[in-house]
């Protein structure tokens, strides 16, 4: 009798414990064991979400949809596209700043919202540095210096001279105050020594007909948008403003051969949150090096006007840091606002 009220005795006890252990497995994980087995090595167990601070269509969307199908393939997850535009960019950044830092919501970010933005708007909802963890750059897109086929200077340097023989008397456009249209040509003035005056459109497709007809004097546009009006053979392209020439474009050189240390590019770039774990950021930096060199991949980007660009995590902060420190120098030097 005593044997077996013991055996009962025992029976119920391990009843107990397995009804705890079940009651443990069905309870929700908190945040903190949660974020623990995300690091264990088992990430992603779910789709990831890329937000997208620009519309729908536009370069930056159709770059994010190009670089997301390879790189849920190479990360093994699905990568969802998730447009969130307004504010040039700052909404849907600071929708990423303060999301869970836990991999599954990514940036896909600019020059125009971490490197320009924050050195314009004072009253950024964000801090570019502190509150985002950077993982990559991804893409370059340079620019094309565009002149009118009525203008006397066919190659950079004579532009230079034509402009220092006539200060004041020539003009440039960019696509509104404070974009990277503006800054480029400002930054060009800068180091050439120039005082050329500028007219803001709202957008460089409006300045075009100026351009072509004369009334405007030079345009740093894009890729895509510049080089078919120069193929057209309705203006001269003179020189391009990445750091060294580009296959994108052809026989065009690059600005810093003229002038030393030029350039001037829209970077692109992949963030988390603040506060990511090293490894799921050395997770998605490897899976984005990896899609960023398929060739369907690299040639889809071309036809974008963006180069390809894969660098480690410590590079692209190292980018980061330099890109700031310089549009900041121009930014106040030349007293530029958004008004």
């Amino acid at each position: 009798m005593l044997h077996t009220n013991s055996f009962k005795r025992r029976q119920m006890g391990a009843l107990a414990w397995g009804a705890l252990l079940v009651t443990a497995s069905v309870l929700p994980l908190s945040p903190k064991l949660a974020l623990a087995q995300t690091s264990s090595g088992n990430y992603p167990t779910k789709p990831i979400r890329l937000v997208v601070p620009f519309p729908a269509g536009g370069a930056t969307d159709i770059f994010a949809r190009t670089l997301s199908q390879k790189l849920g393939e190479k990360i093994g997850s699905t990568v969802v596209i998730d447009n969130k535009p307004g504010a040039g960019g700052t909404l849907g950044s600071d929708l990423v700043a303060k999301s869970v830092s836990d991999g599954y919501t990514l940036l896909l970010a600019t020059s125009s919202t971490h490197s320009i933005g924050p050195n314009l708007n004072p009253k950024m909802p964000y801090d570019a540095v502190r509150d985002f963890t950077p993982i990559g750059q991804v893409g370059n897109a340079p620019s094309i210096m565009l002149v009118p086929n009525s203008s006397p200077a066919k190659t950079i340097q004579e532009w230079i001279e034509l402009a220092k023989k006539n200060p004041g008397r020539l003009n440039y456009a960019s696509s509104g105050n404070g974009t990277i249209v503006q800054l480029t040509a400002e930054l060009f003035k800068s180091q050439a020594g120039l005082f050329v005056v500028h007219i803001p459109y709202k957008g460089t497709a409006l300045a075009m007909p100026d351009l072509i007809s004369g009334k405007v004097d030079v345009l740093f546009d894009s890729l895509p948008t510049g080089l078919p009006h120069v193929k057209d053979g309705r203006l001269r392209a003179l020189g391009v403003t990445s750091a060294q020439r580009t296959s994108m474009a052809p026989g065009l050189p690059a600005i810093s051969e003229v002038l030393p240390g030029y350039e001037s590019t829209t970077w692109f770039g992949l963030f988390g949150p603040q506060g990511m774990r090293p490894e799921i950021v050395a997770r998605v930096n490897a899976a984005a090096l990896q899609a960023l060199a398929d060739p369907e991949v690299k040639d889809k980007l071309q036809r974008l006007g963006i180069e390809a660009v894969g660098t480690s995590p410590t590079q692209f902060t190292t980018m980061l840091a330099a890109e700031s420190a310089k549009w900041k120098k121009i930014i106040t030097e030349r007293k530029i606002t958004l008004d």
